[in-house]
């Protein structure tokens, strides 16, 4: 955990490491050993911080004579201080060598798409700087006067004011004229007709940073294959940004961490300097296959979950299903490629856990009210926004069929959405299920 921890919040780098190891013998000579790597042209000039600590360090590893437990407490207290200070002085360092201009060649930014996650990205970006040109392109005029007149999203984040950068359009050709990157906020079942129909007004060469977590339900597409075909181009620049992240909590800035995926790293990077902020961590991949499947994937499963609770089966329950649905999620996807790194990162155990666990979750709720007994079409009438679980759960099912995987717990919740089985009965077959060994 502590190294999935490391990984989540130090900033990725391919250049060779150096390790650095302190070590302190304790009154009872059992040894303490700290390593911390780092880049060895990062912050930390890693020779020059050696010597510069050798006088510390070495007296943290002699031994030491006398009595008692405070003295061994104090001197490894000194070692975790020496440690952390050590990552500060790398981590300024780094940020001053990596600095990036992205963000000042940037001049237009458009998002399609108006709802809450959209928004909150076009929030983010535009306060990277007062004269970058946000553009929203919507279809509800009045969401589209809201921002304009009042810089609120008046249907999706009533509560929150966007930045006075940020205007909103219902015109294609004008959200797209000299944008510099694009965010595909719409969601998945309806995003190839409407790219379809702006397809003229987008440049070959837009990036297109992906927003959306699903299958298309017909065949089987991920959002990776659906730009380029709908925009009638192979070679347009995809990125797809996922993790644990709800738009509202962005909108207040607090601390998030996402992952952006590309197989062009250069356009990876680039975008993750766009995004990056003091509240807004952005990690990097290769892995497109691993980010997109864990991201459609974690939404079935958080129906699951949310079921697991609206039956009140209690916290056993709830544990044994999320695991059991994650294992099935890795096997799916390694199957298609995906890393297994990947699922165990940000994209994949950080937005199950906050998909599956949180009650600002969409999907989540979906399963709830069915655990509690309500009918699917009352529950979707009842949202003003697409939960993207409900049409995905059965593209899971027939993409697990094309890969031969087992998935009986998203299997489950595919058929109680097409109101084929109930909750209750569902539970009871996943029990009865034959007892295996655990793979």
């Amino acid at each position: 955990m502590a190294a999935a921890a490391a990984a989540t919040f130090l900033p990725h780098t391919p250049t060779p490491r150096r390790r650095l190891a302190v070590a302190v013998h304790s009154p009872t000579r059992h040894r303490l050993s700290l390593v911390f790597s780092g880049p060895s042209d990062g912050a930390l000039s890693v020779a020059a911080a050696e010597k510069a600590d050798a006088g510390e360090e070495a007296a943290a590893s002699a031994p030491r004579g006398g009595g008692g437990g405070g003295g061994g407490g104090k001197e490894r207290r000194r070692v975790v201080r020496k440690a952390w200070e050590k990552l500060v002085r790398w981590s300024r360092s780094w940020r001053r060598r990596n600095r990036s201009d992205v963000v000042e060649t940037t001049r237009k930014v458009v998002v399609l798409g108006g709802g809450s996650f959209g928004t909150a990205m076009a929030a983010q970006v535009a306060a990277k700087k007062a004269d970058l040109e946000v553009s929203m392109l919507l279809r509800d005029d009045l969401v589209c006067r809201s921002i304009n007149h009042s810089h609120i999203n008046c249907k999706y984040l009533p509560d929150h004011r966007l930045p006075e950068n940020i205007t909103a359009t219902t015109s294609a050709s004008d959200a797209l004229a000299g944008a510099d990157f694009c965010f595909h906020a719409v969601p998945v079942q309806f995003s190839s007709s409407f790219l379809e129909g702006i397809s003229t007004h987008v440049d070959p060469k837009l990036p297109f940073i992906s927003l959306s977590k699903g299958l298309e339900l017909n065949t089987l597409r991920t959002m990776s294959q659906i730009i380029p075909q709908a925009l009638g181009n192979p070679r347009q620049p995809f990125i797809v940004l996922s993790g644990p992240s709800f738009a509202v909590e962005l909108m207040n800035k607090l601390p998030t961490a996402m992952v952006v995926a590309s197989k062009d790293k250069k356009l990876a990077a680039a975008v993750q300097q766009l995004l990056a902020s003091p509240n807004l961590r952005i990690s990097t991949s290769n892995d497109v296959t691993g980010v997109e499947i864990a991201g459609a994937l974690k939404n079935v499963l958080a129906i699951a979950a949310g079921i697991v609770e609206g039956m009140h089966l209690g916290n056993n329950c709830m544990a044994a299903l999320v695991a059991q649905g994650c294992s099935e999620i890795r096997w799916l996807a390694t199957k298609m490629g995906a890393k297994p790194t990947t699922l165990s990162g940000l994209s994949g155990s950080g937005d199950i856990m906050l998909t599956c666990f949180v009650n600002l979750s969409r999907n989540r709720n979906v399963g709830l009210h069915l655990g509690s007994g309500e009918k699917l079409d009352e529950i979707m009438n009842s949202m003003n926004q697409v939960a993207e679980g409900v049409s995905t759960a059965g593209a899971v099912i027939a993409l697990a069929q094309k890969y031969h995987v087992k998935m009986p717990v998203l299997t489950a919740v595919a058929r109680i959405i097409d109101n084929e089985l109930t909750p209750k009965k569902a539970v009871m077959e996943l029990m009865n299920l034959p007892q295996v060994e655990e793979v």
